[in-house]
């Protein structure tokens, strides 16, 4: 464990501080629990990524101005990457999935959307590009060892650019947490929803986070109850357009996530060292199948994914 960090925990005003790391997630933070103090609390200790700490003070104080309840950050040094903010317990909406539960995450993030947006990054075209990027260079030629022929590569380009392109269409000027999903969405003692891990938000599509929780890498939800949410944040919204142009929106902005997602899992096993995540790549991989499998225009990935799917029949995932 970090001496200094102890140290510098100290210097706030507790007196021998036990630390107790917490389970890690898919970035290099580490958290740990105060247990030897009254007040409930947590360190973060971001010392490899300093710059997460500026973010997650910057991108709070744009939640704040919204009802949305986030951890309590108590204090903070920037040069060092430390953090003290209020812990909130270990309950996720993973550990406590319902139709309550997942409402609640709707009505949560129609008021989430509500935070200010200037002078956010844009979840631009490019940045849509640059992640479904690494689907091709981590999942198919890292993960799975493939040679991406010629045909294959362009075949994989234009279908990046008309996804991205799809994505561009929807109203765009939206607070997107851009990992709104039931690993993300704390309850508390109270059953109020708490959002962590929205450091990395940008100004993007109205659908992004809306998929990234009805359509989760961890959780696969019953079809009917997805089209009940999906009624539900159109409704709260005053969101007007047509159920089917409404869905295409929704369906190619998961299209965009899952891509990067298959990347992503790819990356932190072979990168990283963490394998568990590749136990999800299956749901998120029957995402994309399905939704390539509604549009004729996506025909070419179909094919691609089916392929390589075939391919790696012996390969462990």
């Amino acid at each position: 464990m970090h001496k200094e960090l102890k140290g510098w925990v100290e210097w706030l005003g507790m007196e021998e501080p036990e630390l107790t790391p917490l389970h890690g997630d898919a970035s290099s933070r580490r958290y740990y629990r105060i247990t030897n103090q009254k007040k409930k609390l947590l360190v973060m200790d971001a010392s490899d990524i300093k710059e997460v700490v500026p973010d997650m003070v910057g991108i709070g104080l744009r939640l704040k101005k919204t009802s949305v309840k986030t951890p309590l950050i108590r204090s903070f040094e920037l040069h060092k990457g430390f953090m003290l903010l209020d812990d909130v317990g270990s309950t996720h909406l993973f550990d406590k999935c319902s139709r309550d539960t997942y409402e609640q995450a709707i009505k949560t993030l129609v008021e989430m959307q509500k935070a200010p947006t200037v002078d956010l990054k844009p979840y631009d075209m490019a940045f849509l590009l640059e992640e479904m990027n690494l689907m091709l260079e981590w999942y198919l030629k890292e993960h799975l060892g493939q040679k991406v022929e010629c045909v294959e590569g362009r075949t994989l380009l234009s279908t990046f650019m008309l996804i991205a392109k799809e994505v561009m269409a929807q109203p765009q000027e939206t607070f997107v947490h851009r990992d709104y999903h039931a690993k993300n969405l704390m309850i508390d003692d109270n059953d109020e929803m708490v959002v962590i891990d929205y450091q990395d938000a940008r100004v993007g599509g109205i659908t992004y986070d809306l998929v990234s929780l009805l359509r989760d890498a961890y959780v696969l939800l019953d079809d009917r109850e997805r089209k009940r949410f999906i009624k539900l944040y159109k409704e709260l919204k005053g969101i007007e357009v047509d159920d089917e142009t409404f869905m295409r929106w929704f369906d190619f902005t998961g299209l965009q996530r899952h891509i990067k997602i298959l990347g992503i899992f790819a990356r932190l096993s072979i990168r990283d060292g963490k394998d568990a995540y590749l136990e999800n790549i299956p749901l998120v991989l029957q995402y994309i199948l399905d939704v390539a499998a509604k549009y004729p225009e996506l025909e070419g990935l179909l094919a691609i994914l089916t392929l390589e799917e075939q391919d790696s029949a012996g390969f462990s995932l």
